[in-house]
């Protein structure tokens, strides 16, 4: 019957993956790729660091036939949008309609304490990269001349064969409406099932109001998991899990943009100690004071079952796009390759997920 591929793939739900995966050389994933897509993984999202964006996603154009690429992200401030848009063809063109250019601001710890740049005006710079980066993708010379950008001139001398899409990482109210307005989705992370309501909530009032269609909208969401089993601690976590996580949320949720945007959810008193003492340089008064709470929160561990309960949560409250990020425990590289290769069976989607 005409029209019903289109249908069904409307109605799979799709399932991502962080990638590389920890413990597995770059060299290896030819393995990691193909089975994760006979397994039913149809997205792979690079990280922001720690890998080159362009080589571990131009390996997987080369390792997978049907998966969407997607970097998550490249930095607005710490590559020009030149080269930007230059990588972006690359992928273009290695993976022809499977490849969505994820560009973001960072933070200042990327920017500024990472690559010596200054973090200003964080939406406007990435609006502006946004728009240079767009016009050449569409085959047009790039012209803005902003407050954060001055480029002109630069043409791609290859011709991209599909457009591309162009997703923006949106954390606080006024990036992630920005993010709807001039791009084609919405990248989020370090948030609970619960709190993705909130985010939804402006998406789609957002789309509404410039005329793009609330409820199909994509929101990408990266979620740190760890399926393992412990018996006889919270939940059936791994208490070395809630430990490792709970030395990620300081990593994290002490970094302003992120601080923020839990003040925005409406954490902030919740993590107001643990803010306070990392203020004060007590980095162990900080560790101590994380709450369990948050840990609940924002990280999903326990039993594979377990996990896939709580990330269907992330997608019945409307997140187009779960993407798996594992956390893993092992130390000894080839155990913890073992390991990733574990949770990616465990928690590949099946058609349970379906």
């Amino acid at each position: 019957m005409a029209g019903v591929p289109g249908i069904l793939a409307a109605m799979t739900p799709r399932w991502g993956l962080t990638v590389p995966l920890n413990g597995i050389p770059l060299a290896a994933h030819e393995a990691v790729y193909r089975e994760a897509e006979a397994l039913g993984y149809t997205d792979f999202w690079s990280a922001e660091s720690d890998v080159d964006p362009w080589i571990v996603l131009g390996l997987g154009a080369a390792w997978t036939t049907r998966a969407t690429l997607g970097t998550a992200i490249v930095g607005a401030f710490t590559r020009g949008p030149a080269i930007i848009a230059i990588g972006a063809a690359a992928m273009g063109e290695a993976a022809p309609g499977r490849f969505v250019l994820g560009v973001g601001s960072g933070s200042n710890v990327t920017v500024e304490r990472w690559n010596g740049g200054r973090f200003e005006k964080p939406l406007t710079r990435v609006t502006e990269v946004v728009k240079a980066v767009r016009q050449a993708l569409d085959g047009e010379a790039m012209a803005v001349q902003g407050e954060t950008l001055s480029v002109s001139g630069f043409r791609l001398g290859r011709p991209v064969p599909a457009r591309v899409p162009i997703y923006v990482a949106a954390l606080q109210e006024r990036m992630v409406r920005q993010a709807v307005r001039v791009a084609d989705g919405v990248i989020t992370n370090w948030l609970s099932a619960d709190d993705v309501t909130h985010v939804v909530a402006v998406v789609r009032d957002e789309a509404r109001k410039v005329g793009k269609d609330p409820d199909t909208f994509p929101i990408v969401c990266r979620i740190t998991v760890c399926p393992t089993m412990q018996s006889g601690s919270a939940g059936g976590s791994d208490p070395r899990a809630r430990e490792q996580f709970r030395r990620a949320v300081t990593a994290y949720l002490n970094v302003p943009v992120y601080r923020r945007f839990h003040q925005w959810l409406g954490r902030g008193q919740a993590l107001a100690e643990m803010n306070a003492k990392w203020d004060a340089g007590d980095r162990k008064g900080a560790l101590a004071a994380v709450p369990e709470r948050a840990i609940d929160d924002l990280a999903v561990l326990g039993p594979p079952a377990q996990c896939r309960e709580t990330l269907r949560r992330y997608v019945a409250n409307g997140v187009t796009v779960p993407v798996l990020n594992f956390m893993n425990l092992e130390t000894d590289p080839a155990a913890r390759a073992e390991e990733s290769r574990a949770f990616l069976k465990a928690l590949a989607p099946g058609q349970s997920l379906c």
